[in-house]
């Protein structure tokens, strides 16, 4: 199933299933008004979603036309964002970016933060930029989206509760982040809101790209147009998205809803691209001595995507400007 969320003036949105083409959608609300409520009831909610989803993609359902219609984030605002960083050379380039160094776990606990939940973008809307002296920097990543998980979900038992898969751009302004790590405290005011793309997907969706909580598709990035990065998001993510539900895990329970990242996607091979800026001036430093690459200003495009091996999109299309305020 692919779910969207229709603006319908109200904090979170109406919930549609989407056409495995995406080209028609029909509204759920009838069993469940927002796609949290979903998540909230989803032992009830998914047979009679999943029964609706078949009956539109047999023309069964009256449906209509997706273009022209303003979509939300899948959800505009979540009980907790969440967001890893399961590759280990994004974590490798931009600490030598900053002149800091990995940490010693660097291969044995991953590295999370708690990012602002509260107002969650849509995949269309503009990244304001206050100050260009912040570092303005788009991230691509896969994001997983969890049921009730309680505390003590070990690896082994972690996938039963991804019940969405989605793309988003964990938007950050790299210049902020230092003073803020000198404090000891983790990231805050270097972590604006957190763009998604419109449509979150069952697991099932992917068939064998989905092998053991990694997503083994190429993630596509285009800067102004230019094909900037195209890693394979599966081989290299060192923490699946069951090792980071157990790493959160530990210590308390996540309720449904919570969106988890797996932080900048990112290859070895330099062919691959990149998923950010600061990884890509940090390969000129490495081989000219010095970054060419500015960091994104005003009238500067991002479009984010992944398609399935025949080339069509699974989760739809990010596609922001950055608009100087």
């Amino acid at each position: 199933m692919r779910f969207a969320t229709r603006d319908n003036q109200t904090r979170d949105g109406e919930l549609l299933i989407v056409k495995s083409n995406l080209t028609h959608f029909c509204s759920a609300k009838h069993i469940a008004p927002n796609l949290q409520s979903a998540l909230d009831h989803w032992e009830t909610a998914q047979p009679a979603l999943q029964a609706l989803a078949d009956r539109l993609e047999r023309d069964e359902v009256q449906n209509f036309p997706l273009a022209g219609e303003r979509l939300l984030a899948p959800l505009p605002r979540a009980y907790e964002w969440v967001d890893g960083s399961a590759f280990v050379t994004h974590v490798e380039l931009v600490r030598k970016a900053r002149g800091a160094k990995p940490p010693e776990t660097l291969l044995t606990d991953p590295l999370i933060y708690q990012g602002g939940s509260g107002v969650l973008l849509g995949h269309k809307d503009d990244i304001v930029l206050k100050d260009p002296a912040w570092g303005l920097d788009f991230e691509a990543e896969v994001c997983a989206v969890l049921g009730d998980t309680p505390q003590g979900t070990q690896s082994e038992d972690a996938l039963q509760h991804v019940k969405l898969l989605m793309l988003c751009n964990d938007i950050t302004l790299r210049n902020l982040i230092p003073e803020e790590l000198k404090k000891g405290f983790g990231f805050f005011c270097s972590k604006p809101a957190t763009a998604f793309s419109p449509f979150a997907v069952t697991p099932d969706e992917l068939g064998d790209s989905w092998q053991q909580g990694r997503i083994h598709l190429t993630l596509n990035s285009w800067l102004n147009g230019e094909h900037v990065g195209k890693p394979n998001a599966g081989p290299e993510m060192h923490f699946s998205f069951a090792d980071l539900i157990a790493h959160i895990c530990r210590t308390r329970d996540f309720v449904a809803g919570t969106i988890l990242g797996s932080g900048t996607v990112s290859n070895k091979d330099p062919n691959a691209g990149v998923s950010c800026l600061a990884e890509r001036r940090m390969r000129e430093i490495i081989n000219e001595g010095a970054p060419r690459t500015r960091f994104l200003t005003g009238g500067d495009q991002v479009e984010i995507e992944m398609c399935d091996p025949h080339g069509r999109s699974l989760f739809g299309r990010i596609e922001q400007q950055v608009v100087a305020s």
